[in-house]
């Protein structure tokens, strides 16, 4: 892992016990999920679900990446989608090469394709692009759907192939687009699903 996504890491993994009690609770609702996965030696399959799947979603799907990297929980593979597509959002991008990830455009579209690298380990990154939630690109069955946002979470009623679905949302960072305080509010949200994220893969048993 690249050695300050790896210090940002080890700073956010001393900060648990700021997770609420009842935010834990949901938590590790997707720990038990993870866990029995890896007990039974299969394949860890996590989506996370927001109405346009261009901040917060991908945000979810970078850091499981991360935390299961940093835990070493292997066999995990992050997914992200919505209720529609549109594009992953460039502040969300500027946010997180801020903290350490190297972003590269794989495919040059009005929804282009990045490759998110976390490492130099060829499995140390993830592909992200907008899509929606059933999108050839994400699995079908056997999956955790986590959604991130308010609105998804009630205009999903239904999720096929899902396992286990959950709702762990989070205040929307595009509220402070084009303020001065947008920068902040991007890494402020990043931060926060990267310390869940973590805590979620803090708690798996090897």
């Amino acid at each position: 892992m690249f050695e300050r996504l790896k210090n940002h890491c080890n700073k956010l993994v001393n900060q648990f016990d700021t997770i609420p009690t009842d935010r834990k609770e949901k938590l590790t609702k997707i720990s038990d999920y993870i866990q029995t996965k890896k007990d039974l030696n299969l394949p860890i399959n996590l989506m996370y679900v927001c109405t346009h799947n261009s901040r917060r979603s991908h945000f979810g799907q970078i850091w499981a990446a991360v935390a299961a990297s940093y835990f070493g929980v292997e066999n995990v593979h992050s997914f992200s989608g919505g209720t529609e597509a549109t594009a992953f959002n460039p502040n969300a991008i500027r946010a997180l090469k801020e903290i350490g990830f190297e972003i590269s455009t794989e495919e040059l579209t009005e929804n282009p394709i990045y490759k998110v690298a976390f490492g130099t380990k060829e499995t140390q990154f993830t592909t992200c692009f907008s899509k929606v939630y059933d999108d050839s690109f994400n699995p079908v069955s056997n999956f955790a759907a986590i959604m991130t946002c308010s609105d998804a979470e009630q205009n999903c009623p239904f999720i096929p192939g899902v396992e286990l679905r959950i709702g762990t949302t989070y205040a929307d960072p595009k509220a402070f687009d084009g303020t001065a305080q947008q920068a902040e509010k991007y890494l402020e949200r990043s931060n926060q699903i990267a310390l869940e994220c973590l805590f979620v893969f803090s708690r798996i048993n090897q």
